[in-house]
């Protein structure tokens, strides 16, 4: 059942002050905004005057919430610490801890019952509701549009940055640091000496230490203007490639970078080190991280991809390599088993690494905590599971079609030459035949497949008079019945038929990659270089 908070509170053996009879408008919307939502959310289920009230316990109106339940009322109005409501979430009893089946409500919310129960526990809900009130109260789509108002799911703001005191802050970001020091009574330490701080700079930028020489540039910078010794040595480290090597390790353990497949045979995964690179380098260039999170998702799709001309390679289509580093690959005995197993373990990466969501909780059921419903996860599902695997070809257009002109241009004299050999070798092939050279004894000897041209006279060759006529016939008949299996074969209806070959074949319904195929339909027999 989707309900996390099971309010099982059957025993509350307090008598109640009567509930606030005029609450005000302020306490009205604090009920309504803190209140409210949690008990819908965790409570309404099992505790409602509608069709379950488990333990006579109804919290859904103002009128059961101050009855209680079988054994009494369930708060003490004014007197947060004489109400076992709140020391049922704060889990100050042994057999009574709330919620029962999931993990205890945040510390904000336990304050937020205590400062309700304090005013007096004022309750506006003064009618009780109908079936279908309370159907909607707990419905999904109720539930989630107030998941949907939490912090971490609003927009990105940019607020004024707070006044504070003194001259300690030096950006913004100092500002705001600045201020929650102040609201906990706390102070700045005093700055580092130069030499702890180029280490700690060294150490968090690039994962290296300074070495000797630009610890004692840093120090002699830093004791004439430390500020601009820290500003260069920034911008320095910032600028090292050691950089990138550092943060890409961060990035790989996001989405669990893997040069094998693990298991018995630890199969390697082919090319790992490509993404592994094209992190580093992503990151020396300061990508926007809008941007990488594109060409992860869907990089290989991307109607302008991020071109890198000096490596001759299209950055973007690296990006979706992440998708192979998941367990895979098993053998497996059941495919469609192995396709499922794939295809959650990359959501799972996707969502953690770039949503900061637990989204595989909804695989069965809508999330216990977060606005992600089942139907949700299998929407997402749907789309992963739709892509395959595959080896891409991760050259530039340009680079891929260096040497087409020069190949272009040479394919018919090598065609012409060809044939011009063929044409100077045909009048010597009944000869050849007839009196072979050990080349030719042993291509003949060697044509046991009937499917080769010389099978026939493999067969024959050592044959006299009636044996001849005999094996003659016999491969005569062999190939009649050949040719009419496979006119049957050709003649018989698939559900879908590739005609290769054919100028009416549906091209674009097959993915080509690379530059071994140049776009076009080649004619059954084409010379190919």
């Amino acid at each position: 059942m989707h309900q996390l908070f099971k309010c099982l509170l059957l025993s509350f053996g307090f008598t109640a002050v009567g509930l606030m009879a005029n609450p005000t408008a302020e306490q009205v919307e604090f009920f309504e905004k803190n209140i409210r939502p949690v008990l819908a959310e965790h409570c309404y289920e099992c505790h409602n005057s509608s069709d379950k009230a488990k333990g006579g316990l109804a919290l859904d109106w103002q009128g059961g919430l101050a009855k209680g339940g079988d054994s009494g009322p369930v708060l003490v109005a004014g007197k947060p610490g004489s109400s076992r409501l709140l020391r049922a979430i704060r889990h100050e009893e042994k057999d009574l801890k709330m919620p029962k089946d999931g993990p205890r409500l945040s510390p904000a919310i336990v304050q937020n019952f205590e400062r309700w129960i304090a005013m007096g526990a004022p309750d506006p809900r003064v009618m009780k509701p109908s079936r279908e009130d309370i159907a909607k109260a707990i419905s999904w789509e109720t539930i989630r549009e107030q998941r949907k108002q939490w912090w971490s799911f609003q927009p990105v703001r940019f607020p004024a940055p707070p006044r504070v005191k003194g001259d300690w802050a030096q950006t913004d970001i100092d500002k705001f640091i600045q201020a929650e020091w102040e609201a906990e009574g706390l102070s700045p330490a005093g700055n580092a000496e130069p030499h702890a701080l180029i280490r700690r700079l060294s150490f968090v930028l690039t994962g290296l230490p300074p070495t000797p020489e630009e610890t004692a540039a840093f120090v002699q910078v830093a004791e004439g203007d430390r500020r601009a010794a820290v500003v260069n040595a920034v911008e320095r480290l910032l600028a090292s490639p050691h950089f990138g090597e550092r943060w890409a390790r961060h990035w790989m353990d996001w989405v669990r970078y893997a040069e094998s497949l693990g298991s018995e045979g630890d199969p390697a995964i082919p090319n790992a080190n490509q993404y592994r690179n094209y992190l580093i380098r992503a990151l020396n260039a300061d990508v926007p991280y809008d941007q990488l999170l594109r060409e992860h998702i869907a990089g290989d799709l991307l109607a302008k991809p991020r071109l890198n001309m000096k490596l001759g390679l299209n950055e973007s289509a690296i990006g979706p390599a992440h998708y192979r580093f998941v367990l895979q690959g098993f053998a497996p005995t059941d495919a469609l088993d192995e396709l499922v197993r794939t295809t959650e373990n990359q959501i799972d990466v996707v969502s953690k690494a770039f949503l900061g969501l637990t989204v595989s909780c909804a695989r069965c059921h809508n999330h216990k905590f977060d606005p992600i419903s089942q139907e949700d996860y299998h929407a997402f599902y749907s789309i992963m599971t739709s892509c395959r695997p595959a080896m891409v070809n991760i050259d530039t257009s340009a680079r891929q079609e260096t040497n087409k002109a020069k190949l272009t241009g040479l394919k018919p004299r090598i065609r012409a030459a060809l044939a011009e050999q063929w044409l100077a070798e045909t009048g010597t092939i009944s000869e050849q035949i007839l009196q072979p050279s050990a080349e030719w004894e042993k291509a003949i000897e060697g044509a046991k497949d009937f499917r080769n041209p010389l099978h026939a006279w493999n067969q024959l060759r050592l044959a006299k008079g009636e044996k001849f006529t005999e094996d003659w016939k016999k491969l005569a008949n062999d190939f009649s019945k050949s040719k009419k299996a496979l006119d049957e074969q050709r003649a018989r209806k698939y559900a879908k038929r590739w005609q290769l070959g054919q100028d009416t074949d549906p091209l674009n319904e097959w993915v080509l990659d690379g530059n071994g195929l140049d776009g076009t339909v080649a004619k059954a027999g084409a010379f190919r270089v």
